[in-house]
């Protein structure tokens, strides 16, 4: 779908750190000239934006972030979302996105009120570079638009899915937990943090870029093409799943997954 930048106006109740990397993302793009009008609650941040970019304003307070778009974002914590949301006065003619984790669609739009076209999409931190995937819930033209100049746009049909999707997006921290413990496991060894540190930086970022550059290589195929048959790669990757590697990454997706369906208003 093409949608015309000039004619819309996106509004972000909620100004934190994925409102600042969308904010930051999007005026690199078709969208640099696009008016954005940002919520006043995070002053240092909408402040830091709206000097940096003569597109951006921040708003009086919520409700005026919402007068003043056509698109809005609800950015907020799911601990004060219904508060937020049910405080506030909608358009049958608005368009919501929702990054609210682990807040159904149909509870949204009862706090909202109107028949407002509604969708969920789940950007990481990463679109402040255009990079990454962002995952869009239920499809939707305008939602994919936007995130497709984000990065990637990965749409699904259903809550299940989306909610899969969402879970495994939990595993940022356990990637950068595993760069931390093998860099603690090198320093014990005798190797500085810092050539530690930035060997593993540059180890992880090829991967990345091999990863990246064959897109309709499976993830197998990129196990055996950096496992030679009976070298050291296949070695660590067969003791670590006979460590039970697998299983306690399959039991803690599955254990954020119940998270996910199961509670609204604790951070995930």
């Amino acid at each position: 779908m093409t949608i015309n930048p000039r004619k819309l106006t996106l509004g972000f109740v909620g100004t934190g750190t994925i409102t600042e990397a969308v904010v930051t993302g999007l005026c690199k793009t078709k969208f640099r000239d696009t008016m954005m009008v940002l919520s006043p609650r995070s002053e240092e941040i909408a402040a830091r934006l709206a000097a940096a970019h003569g597109n951006v304003s921040v708003a009086a307070g919520n409700q005026d972030v919402v007068d003043r778009s056509d698109l809005v974002f609800i950015a907020v914590r799911p601990q004060i979302a219904e508060e937020v949301v049910s405080d506030l006065r909608f358009r049958p003619v608005h368009h919501v996105i929702s990054f609210v984790a682990a807040t159904p669609l149909d509870r949204l739009r009862q706090w909202i009120g109107v028949d407002v076209r509604l969708s969920q999409a789940i950007p990481l931190p990463f679109v402040t570079d255009l990079l990454g995937a962002t995952a869009i819930h239920p499809p939707d033209e305008v939602s994919s638009a936007i995130f497709s100049v984000l990065g990637t746009a990965v749409q699904v049909e259903s809550k299940h899915k989306y909610d899969l999707l969402a879970a495994v997006s939990a595993l940022m921290g356990t990637y950068f937990g595993i760069l931390e413990m093998t860099s603690d496991w090198l320093e014990s060894q005798g190797i500085p943090k810092t050539a530690g540190d930035v060997y593993l930086r540059q180890l992880f970022s090829g991967l990345d870029h091999a990863a990246r550059s064959r897109p309709d290589a499976s993830f197998a195929d990129l196990v055996d093409e950096h496992s030679t048959k009976g070298g050291l790669n296949e070695q660590l990757l067969k003791d670590f799943m006979g460590s039970g590697g697998k299983g306690a990454l399959e039991d803690a997706l599955a254990r954020v997954l119940v998270r996910i369906n199961s509670t609204v208003g604790d951070n995930p």
